[in-house]
C-alpha cells in the first residue's frame, strides 16, 4: 500500500526572505527617502513658493500683503524686453539644433574610426565641458574684448578689416555668445553620440559594404537611423539647456548691450536681485518653468515616443 504526500503550495506563494535581489520594503524606503527629501526641499518647495510669490507685488523683505493676482503674468507677457528674451532663447536653441548637433555628429563619426591619436582628440574636445560656466565666461570675455586675443590673431594674418566689437555690437553679440556656448557644450554631445555609435554592431556596416553600398549610403541608411535615439536625446538636452541658459550669458555680458543678448533667466535675475521685484521675478520664473515643461512634454510625446516604446529605427 502506497501513501501519497500532500505538498503545501501556500508556502511557495509566500514572499521569499533573504533571497538575493529581493529587498524588503524598509530597505527600499531607506534608499528612497533621502532622495525624495532632497527633491522635495530643493525642487518641489521652491516651485510652490514661486507660484505663491508670483501673486504678490513683493520686494523680498516686507510681508506678503499686496495681492495682485495675475497682474505680474500680464505685465511679463506684455513686456517687449521679455518677449525679446524668449526670442533669444529660441534663436540659441535653433542654432544648437542646426549647427552644434550636426557638428558633434560629424566629429563623433570621425573619432569613432581608427584615427591616430583619437583618444587625445576626444579628451581635448570634451575638456571645455568640464570647465564651469563662470570660468568659461570670464576667459572668453577677455578673448573677445577689443584688442583681445581674437583681434590680435586676425591682425597677425592680415584680417584687420574683419575685427568686430564681438560683445559690444548688438547685431552680433548673440552669435558671438552662441560660438562660446557651442565651444563649451559640443564635446558633451560628441561623447553621447560616440557612446551611441559604440552600440551599433560593425557587422551591419560591413554587410552594407558587401552589398555594394558606399560609405555615405551605409551611414545614411544604416548608421544614422540606428543612431537616431541618441541624437534625439542629445537634441532634447540641447533645447532644454538653451531655454534655461543663464550662467555663461550673465558672466559674459549680463544680457547686454541694450538687452541684445538677454535670456529669460537673465531677465528674471535682473528683476529679482538687481531691481528687488521678487514677486514679478517669481511670475517670470513660473513662466520659464511652464515653457520648459510644455516643450519637454511635447518633445517626449511627438519625438521620443517611439524611443520610449523601444523602437530602434528613426
Amino acid at each position: 500500500m502506497t501513501t501519497h504526500k500532500t505538498v503545501d503550495t501556500k508556502a511557495d506563494r509566500r514572499p521569499l526572505k533573504g533571497v538575493p535581489g529581493v529587498a524588503p520594503w524598509p530597505v527600499i524606503a531607506g534608499f528612497l527617502l533621502p532622495a525624495l527629501a532632497l527633491y522635495t526641499v530643493f525642487v518641489l518647495y521652491p516651485i510652490t513658493q514661486s507660484i505663491r510669490y508670483s501673486g504678490f507685488s513683493w520686494n523680498g523683505l516686507e510681508p506678503l500683503t499686496n495681492w495682485v493676482g495675475l497682474e505680474n503674468f500680464r505685465t511679463a507677457l506684455a513686456d517687449p524686453l521679455f518677449i525679446e528674451a524668449i526670442q533669444h532663447n529660441a534663436i540659441i536653441a535653433g542654432l544648437s539644433l542646426l549647427v552644434q548637433i550636426p557638428f558633434a555628429v560629424g566629429l563623433a563619426v570621425l573619432l569613432s574610426r581608427n584615427l591616430k591619436g583619437r583618444g587625445v582628440f576626444r579628451t581635448m574636445f570634451f575638456a571645455p565641458y568640464v570647465l564651469s560656466e563662470v570660468v568659461t565666461g570670464v576667459v572668453w570675455r577677455q578673448i573677445l574684448r577689443p584688442d583681445g586675443l581674437i583681434d590680435r590673431l586676425m591682425g597677425s594674418v592680415g584680417a584687420d578689416g574683419l575685427t568686430q566689437e564681438w560683445l559690444a555690437d548688438p547685431s552680433i553679440v548673440l552669435y558671438s555668445l552662441f560660438f562660446v556656448i557651442s565651444w563649451k557644450y559640443f564635446g558633451f554631445h560628441m561623447i553621447l553620440i560616440l557612446a551611441g555609435l559604440q552600440l551599433i554592431p560593425n557587422e551591419l556596416e560591413e554587410a552594407a559594404s558587401i552589398d555594394g553600398a558606399s560609405w555615405w549610403q551605409g551611414f545614411r541608411y544604416v548608421t544614422l537611423p540606428l543612431l537616431g535615439p541618441t541624437i534625439r536625446v542629445s537634441m532634447f538636452l540641447s533645447i532644454i539647456g538653451a531655454l534655461q541658459l543663464f550662467d555663461l550669458i550673465w558672466v559674459t555680458t549680463k544680457g547686454g548691450p541694450i538687452n541684445a543678448s538677454s535670456t529669460m533667466a537673465t531677465y528674471l535675475v535682473d528683476w529679482g536681485f538687481r531691481r528687488g521685484q521678487f514677486g514679478y521675478a517669481s511670475a517670470v520664473s513660473v513662466i520659464v518653468f511652464g515653457l520648459s515643461l510644455i516643450v519637454a512634454l511635447l518633445y517626449q510625446r511627438f519625438v521620443l515616443r517611439r524611443d520610449l516604446q523601444g523602437a530602434l529605427t528613426a
